[in-house]
């Protein structure tokens, strides 16, 4: 060790005795609900974050489904009480109870209607 890395290591220790030094003046005037509202917002503002995470994790496991389409049997991810539709057949499904429902009435077959023109119907007479 050698005596440059001695005297950095002792500026460095005089910077947080005089910090120190300036919160203890502080509190020894009399402010020293100044000195514990600085440490309650830091304490607050590193505290926050970590909970908002664990917080949404915790909403993130009791919403988050993973079911089979009942139409087509794709599987997907959904959340719970909502309405959305099937990335596959495009089938319009509802979240109930950690199931996909369809919104359609069971049994319903849709159709898609194509236009024909009446003059093709004319012309094969």
């Amino acid at each position: 060790m050698s005596l440059k890395s001695f005297d950095l290591n002792i500026s460095n220790l005089g910077r947080w005795i005089a910090v120190i030094g300036v919160f203890w003046l502080i509190g020894s005037v009399g402010l020293g609900w100044l000195v514990n509202w600085f440490l309650i917002l830091v304490g607050l503002l590193l505290l926050i974050p970590v909970l908002g995470f664990f917080g949404f994790r915790f909403w993130l496991q009791n919403n988050l489904i993973q079911d089979t389409c009942p139409v087509c049997h794709y599987e997907f991810t959904g959340l719970n009480k909502t309405q959305l539709q099937c990335p596959n057949c495009s089938e319009p499904l509802q979240v109930i109870q950690g199931k996909f429902n369809r919104l359609t009435l069971a049994g319903t077959i849709d159709v898609q209607a194509v236009e024909v023109s009446s003059s093709s119907w004319d012309e094969s007479k």
